[in-house]
């Protein structure tokens, strides 16, 4: 699974013209499922996410985990493309909808995130906090 990680100061996406999950200060997940992803990867990234300490102390360091703030959570295959060759992105790495979905919504309800619309075209709007942006990776074992 990867996820592009993204501290927010607020976040929010639309899909069919209606604004289905907005959040306050959190996070905004980009989750794509990979073709081999099963559950266990999909703990451990939801675990991941929680714990990664990437929130201002008091101090102004990054040294907080998520805690009780938001996370808004936007299913993204595209984080599969592949282009080394041509010009037109392959997505053969990314797991089918019938797979990728029941993960997508695991990874939702474990950090109880607010989401968007599975398979949807999607805008998605978001005001970076810092800014402060990863990439996780976590394959299955």
């Amino acid at each position: 699974m990867r996820a592009l990680i993204q501290r927010v100061s607020r976040a929010s996406v639309r899909a069919e013209g209606e604004t289905v999950g907005a959040i306050g200060a959190g996070l905004c997940v980009l989750l794509a499922v990979g073709a081999g992803d099963d559950e266990q990867c999909c703990d451990r990234l939801a675990e991941k996410v929680r714990a990664l300490r990437i929130f201002d102390d008091d101090e102004g360091k990054m040294a907080q985990s998520l805690g009780e703030r938001e996370v808004l959570c936007v299913s993204q295959f595209t984080l599969y493309a592949k282009s080394d060759k041509g010009n037109r992105p392959s997505f053969s790495g990314a797991a089918p909808a019938q797979l990728a979905e029941p993960l997508y919504e695991r990874f939702c309800r474990q950090l109880d995130a607010k989401s968007g619309l599975f398979g949807a075209a999607m805008e998605v709007e978001l005001v970076n906090d810092g800014p402060v942006t990863l990439m996780l990776e976590v394959e299955p074992s």
